[in-house]
């Protein structure tokens, strides 16, 4: 596979944060799938997608350039909490016995614990020049509802949130942060919606999907024209948001190491493993590194294990644009576990795409195994890890343990499970 040729590189100081976002579909001889209108089944245009998303928004959905420039409040934003640290896990690699070299990529020192405040904040910011006062999306877990509604209060938007009804009961605490942050927040599927109330005529006791929410914010997006819609992972925008991950780590990285020999992160949505392996591939694409990129999914959601490569509707109730993916089917409701953030019937087509070209390979992990894993680098490491990204560090573990082979590993180790600890309890009590 060769690669296409641009002069223009960004430097990126381990010290500061990245410049620029990273759009690995423009080094690619072969294109992404283009999305798809649910009605004439022909190629989405800017005119299609100006309902739901903001110019800014659009333009980086379709482009063709390697690099885009991060707007200066965006970045203002991330000082935060970027860079975010680069971790040697050696007590986790002790317990292992292995003698692999094992690095977490922390994306829990964010705000709100997650990743997914990197896209949050863009979404926030592109809505916001464009004028809107509104903003609605649906969240699993909770780590996204509540990454949207810190990013709406930087910037003066309300942030409506339906949160899939497994978690909305299970996790409360993520609620709390929502509204605390200013956000509203409803359980999916609900009967503020057409939508939402077919659902529930369908099956009133239904533990709901992200499909589901996703159709419920989509509904109240596109009926108000003061309103647009906000999602958390799987469109092309999204992944490049969360591409300031991967490329911090290929420089933290750099500064220790020749580089990573196999990369793994917990894949939902795709937009966590995207945003740290492409960077990653990059430099792969480009001869300066060969790391092989591994996506740990749930046993109960594997959408690249066991799915089909095929266009799909992102949504239940068709609402969204057809989309190239691995897809479980959009009427999948998976079992409910406590990785929320996972349950997701597709997987992001930048993600899919790299998986079909052979860059990418996926697992499928028990919840027991990663919740027995998280629990293990938790006494090691001290950090509690979420439940998502339990299944990276279960599965590194599976490929380290009691191995004599040097390697150099990278785990993306998401967010932080303090929200989350009650899933912890219960595999601590044998429930699971």
């Amino acid at each position: 596979m060769t690669v296409q040729d641009h002069a223009f590189t960004p430097d990126l100081i381990p010290s500061q944060v990245p410049t620029h976002w990273y759009n690995l579909a423009a080094e690619l001889d072969e294109p992404i799938p283009p999305h798809l209108h649910p009605g004439t089944k022909e190629p989405v245009g800017p005119d299609d997608l100006a309902a739901l998303f903001p110019a800014g928004l659009i333009a980086q959905e379709v482009s063709a350039d390697p690099y885009i420039e991060i707007p200066e409040p965006v970045r203002e934003i991330y000082k935060m909490w970027r860079p975010s640290p680069l971790i040697r896990a050696r007590r986790f690699e002790e317990s292992l016995n292995t003698k692999a070299r094992i690095y977490v990529k922390y994306e829990g020192v964010s705000p709100v614990g997650s990743h997914k405040t990197n896209s949050a904040v863009a979404q926030a910011y592109y809505n916001s020049i464009d004028g809107v006062k509104r903003l609605t999306t649906e969240t699993g877990a909770g780590q996204w509802g509540s990454a949207l509604a810190f990013a709406g209060a930087q910037f003066g938007i309300d942030v409506e949130v339906w949160q899939v009804r497994a978690s909305f009961d299970s996790k409360p605490y993520r609620g709390f942060l929502i509204r605390t942050y200013g956000g509203t927040l409803h359980p999916s599927p609900s009967d503020l919606t057409e939508s939402g109330r077919a659902m529930l005529a369908k099956d009133p006791n239904t533990t709901g999907s992200l499909g589901m929410a996703v159709s419920e914010a989509v509904e109240v997006a596109a009926q108000n024209p003061d309103t647009r819609y906000a999602l958390g992972s799987v469109l092309n925008h999204v992944v490049l948001h969360q591409s300031v991950i991967g490329q911090e780590a290929v420089v933290q990285l750099g500064e220790v190491e020749a580089g990573a020999d196999v990369v793994f992160g917990c894949a939902g949505g795709g937009s966590n493993l995207a945003g740290l392996s492409f960077p990653f591939l990059r430099e792969k694409l480009h001869g300066r590194g060969n790391a092989k990129i591994v996506a740990a999914e749930p046993a109960a959601c594997p959408s690249i294990t066991e799915g089909e490569y095929r266009y799909d509707h992102g949504d239940v109730a068709g609402l969204t644009p057809l989309l190239k993916m691995h897809t479980l089917g959009m009427d999948f409701v998976p079992d409910p576990i406590h990785a929320g953030g996972l349950r997701y019937h597709g997987m992001a087509p930048a993600l899919s795409h790299t998986v079909e070209l052979g860059l990418v390979q996926g697992v499928a992990i028990s919840q027991h195994d990663a919740f027995s894993a998280g629990v293990q680098f938790a006494r090691t490491q001290g950090i509690v890890p979420a439940p998502e990204s339990t299944h990276a560090i279960a599965a590194c573990a599976k490929h380290v343990a009691n191995s004599d082979k040097e390697q150099v590993v990278v785990i993306g180790l998401s967010g932080h499970g303090q929200l989350d600890l009650p899933a912890y309890a219960e595999f601590l009590d044998g429930k699971f």
